[in-house]
């Protein structure tokens, strides 16, 4: 029997992102969906995929435009609440093979409109794979929906085979979701927040740090309660990006509405942390004292080592981190990281080669790869962290840490090792 295939931070550090081993790239072999990758494995799955993010400006709904194959996972989202704000428009094989299905999308959303008590913000237009093929020129299908409708409409593309490229999925619906901001006079003290569709942890720096330099107003998508707060955020006098997949929407921002960015990622190393905000204040004119953050932060890590020792852990990409800086983290601090499981791309392959210098031999594994089916346990693994790492080490202590607040700088830091810490105590955490 095949073993699930894995390659060690030493292996891989060799090459390169254009270059890695065919277990790595799922555009060269069949995807494996085992229930450890369902939560993320398609754009369109549950948690912020495609379709739930499309739906993150307020009062939208979505009119998805797909084979029945397609369709089939939005059920999981109705248990979230979203079911009244799903309609379809089901293609038949007829309608992909000729693609006449395209004429009549403005048709089906004049039909949802008259289903609905009230018109709504915007139709999101969710595509999928069967559109990426055919190559459909979605920004006129929107104008054509406008002009029949009067209602807004934006493209959601769910495209499954784009996940590797330079703009996934994922970073195409963040530019669509807010390509509809319209143009408003810039405030000086308020800026906006982007890269995730739900808000920071409550408790996050960011913002007390912000407001010590004079910004009173902190615009977040997550935040929106109504369409009005939603186009505020045009007043933002510069955006924040906190995820590199939001990029091309700060770009799309800065270009139509005259609103800067800077961009900061999410890491887990406290000097990267520190350096970061030093940046960030350097960039708004401001001095930010984050000492006392990281004071605290450095105080539980080393209270956490004390209580535990030197754990081996595993860690997954289904979580509100990239797993290879999350490791590479750990592996500073520590830890002894036995696993990974996550997709490696060019904006992470700089985490493995120093991942590949204090821990060459962490084996990196794909969940997509078909050989996972054969996937056995390290037994030396204490702890998994991530939704992925927790079912493949059932039974042992886990944090799935993919809740909605997102952890962010030293907030993020010392809520994962909150979590650990109930886990280790107390069975499984979430």
């Amino acid at each position: 029997m095949t073993e699930a295939f894995y390659i060690t931070a030493a292996e891989l550090a060799k090459l390169s992102p254009d270059s890695l081993p065919r277990e790595l790239d799922s555009g060269k072999h069949m995807i494996y969906s085992s229930p450890a990758t369902l939560d993320f494995n398609s754009p369109g799955a549950k948690g912020f995929g495609v379709k739930r993010a499309g739906l993150a400006i307020p009062g939208s709904v979505m009119l998805l435009i797909a084979p029945g194959c397609c369709g089939r996972n939005t059920q999981l989202l109705n248990e979230l609440g979203y079911s009244e704000r799903f309609f379809y428009l089901m293609l038949d094989d007829t309608d992909i093979v000729t693609g006449r299905y395209v004429s009549k999308i403005p048709e089906a959303c004049e039909e949802l409109l008259s289903e609905l008590d009230c018109t709504p913000s915007v139709i999101m237009l969710c595509v999928t794979c069967v559109d990426a093929l055919l190559g459909t020129d979605m920004e006129r299908v929107c104008r054509a929906c406008f002009d029949r409708t009067g209602v807004k409409a934006a493209p959601a593309y769910m495209y499954a085979l784009t996940r590797e490229k330079r703009l996934p999925p994922m970073g195409l619906i963040r530019k669509s979701v807010y390509s509809l901001l319209e143009r408003r006079k810039r405030i000086s003290n308020e800026c906006a927040v982007l890269g995730f569709f739900s808000a920071l942890d409550d408790g996050c720096e960011l913002y007390s740090l912000l407001q010590s330099a004079g910004i009173k107003k902190i615009h977040e998508l997550g935040r929106c309660k109504t369409y009005e707060e939603y186009q505020a955020i045009s007043r933002s006098n510069f955006s924040i990006v906190l995820n590199s997949e939001a990029r091309a929407a700060a770009q799309d921002m800065q270009e139509r509405l005259g609103i800067p960015f800077i961009e900061l990622t999410r890491m887990f190393r406290l000097d990267k942390i520190a350096n970061q905000y030093r940046l960030l204040g350097q960039a708004i004119g401001a001095a930010l004292d984050d000492s006392a953050y990281r004071a605290d932060t450095e105080q539980v890590i080393a209270g956490f080592k004390a209580k535990y020792g030197a754990l081996t852990l595993a860690v997954g990409e289904s979580l509100n981190a990239d797993s290879f800086e999350l490791a590479l983290a750990l592996t500073e601090y520590g830890f002894r990281v036995a696993e990974i499981y996550g997709t490696v791309g060019e904006r992470n392959f700089v985490f493995v080669k120093r991942l590949a210098e204090v821990s060459p031999e962490t084996k990196i594994y794909s969940n997509l790869s078909p050989t996972m089916m054969n996937y056995k346990p390290a037994p030396e693994v204490d702890a998994a962290i991530g939704a992925d790492a927790c079912y493949y080490h059932a039974g042992k202590p886990g944090v799935e840490f993919n809740g909605e607040a997102q952890p962010f700088g030293y907030r993020g830091v010392t809520a994962l090792f909150g979590e650990l810490d109930k886990a280790l105590q107390g069975g499984r955490g979430k």
